[in-house]
């Protein structure tokens, strides 16, 4: 059985979907972090069968909409003093600013600079829609 010392202060990302542990592991650049960070692949989960889980022994700026972007059922818990003090449930975000880029040679975007700015099109299809030329992106088409 696997052991994972529990952390005082610091993050637990958990349910993120098997395999998609490592795209958050580096996008937090925690490889080269300079505090514990432990990273578990494939863990067993009653209700996903299996999971990664990224526990965090600092407490670290995250931006939730590129996580949710990543995989909208992860649940980030905060602790704090060895206790859980927050559980945040997240979401594909409604819109998001600069995360996704659009690719429509005639957008506006492609010729002057200003933000690439998408609104949720379809939850289920996971899809984002240009504010300025309506160009269909994909959630996982972030950069």
């Amino acid at each position: 059985m696997l052991n994972v010392d529990q952390i005082k202060n610091g993050i637990v990302i958990d349910h993120i979907k098997a395999s998609q542990g490592v795209r958050i592991f580096n996008w937090l650049g925690l490889g080269k972090a300079p505090y514990n960070v432990a990273f578990v692949v494939n863990a067993n989960s009653n209700r996903m069968g299996r999971k990664d889980i990224i526990k965090i022994d600092n407490t670290i700026e995250i931006n939730f909409d590129i996580l949710g972007l990543i995989d909208p059922n992860i649940t980030v818990n905060i602790i704090e003093n060895g206790r859980i003090t927050e559980k945040i449930k997240l979401q594909l975000p409604e819109k998001v600013q600069d995360i996704l880029i659009c690719k429509n040679p005639r957008c506006i975007t492609s010729t002057e600079k200003i933000p690439h700015i998408f609104h949720l099109d379809d939850r289920a299809q996971e899809s984002y829609r240009c504010e300025y030329c309506d160009e269909l992106r994909g959630a996982a088409d972030f950069r």
